[in-house]
């Protein structure tokens, strides 16, 4: 059934997902969903293969004391996070703009959906608020950050450390800025996250080459992120996510899972 999966996830995943817990969503993510992806041949190449679940974990680590809400696996070129369907729509409740996307991905990027996360895409308009400026924004001012330490950051490999050397500044972090800021003032706008990038995908692609100057990333970031601001005051959305909608349907997709799973005791 899940045979889409990486054995190497599968082979290290704390739960089996096929007897005590159920697979709710499993797909790429990161510059392969943007359409930015820089393959491995290439020599600047840094990019990772990122993949995002969410589970619907076993009966017994769902409620009570030990619940279970996320897993991470780094391996050659994976990068793998899987959460709980709990901690994931509280996580889309909050507009993350690094997990949101999941519910806006092209069909092929997606190596598993079942029905507990068709009913969420069926809802996800619920989700589109005006509260999505702050943690754009926020995780914007993440990457700008991360630009001007002009120094290495642990997570950094060794092509990335090299990139910045050649270049005096962190170009992926400089793709990822611009990236969050045009996606962020097109769903301020359109109230639709457009994950998969065509008519910018290869300036972020340059901007990763290191072809572009680091006075050009600021000052396209300045007029960006005064464009947030500015959308944010005009923008139609709703001032807040639909929550009682969200929940009611995280209860009944979680009920429909009680009414099948056997508790796993440990």
């Amino acid at each position: 059934m899940h045979a889409q999966l990486d054995s190497r996830i599968l082979e290290r995943f704390p739960f089996d997902l096929e007897t005590e817990s159920r697979l709710v969503v499993a797909a790429y993510v990161g510059s392969i969903s943007h359409n930015t992806y820089v393959p491995k041949s290439d020599p600047d190449a840094v990019d990772d293969v990122d993949i995002l679940g969410g589970i619907l974990p076993p009966a017994n680590r769902l409620i009570g004391l030990d619940t279970w809400e996320h897993w991470t696996l780094q391996i050659e070129e994976l990068d793998v996070t899987i959460f709980s369907l709990s901690k994931l729509v509280r996580l889309w409740l909050k507009s993350n703009p690094n997990v949101l996307g999941l519910l806006w991905l092209r069909p092929e990027h997606y190596l598993f959906r079942g029905p507990a996360f068709e009913a969420f895409v069926e809802i996800r308009d619920a989700f589109v608020s005006k509260q999505a400026h702050a943690p754009f924004i926020g995780y914007a001012m993440a990457q700008l950050r991360d630009i001007h330490k002009n120094r290495y950051q642990g997570y950094m490999g060794t092509k990335r450390r090299e990139l910045v050397d050649r270049f005096g500044y962190d170009v992926k972090s400089a793709a990822h800025l611009i990236r969050l800021l045009r996606m962020g003032t097109e769903y301020l706008r359109d109230g639709v996250l457009n994950v998969y990038r065509t008519d910018d995908a290869e300036e972020f692609r340059a901007i990763k080459r290191g072809e572009w100057s680091l006075e050009q990333v600021q000052v396209q970031a300045a007029h960006l992120f005064a464009l947030a601001d500015d959308l944010a005051e005009r923008s139609r959305l709703p001032e807040q996510p639909d929550r009682a909608l969200i929940n009611r349907t995280l209860v009944a997709v979680t009920a429909d899972w009680f009414r099948t799973a056997e508790p796993v005791h440990s």
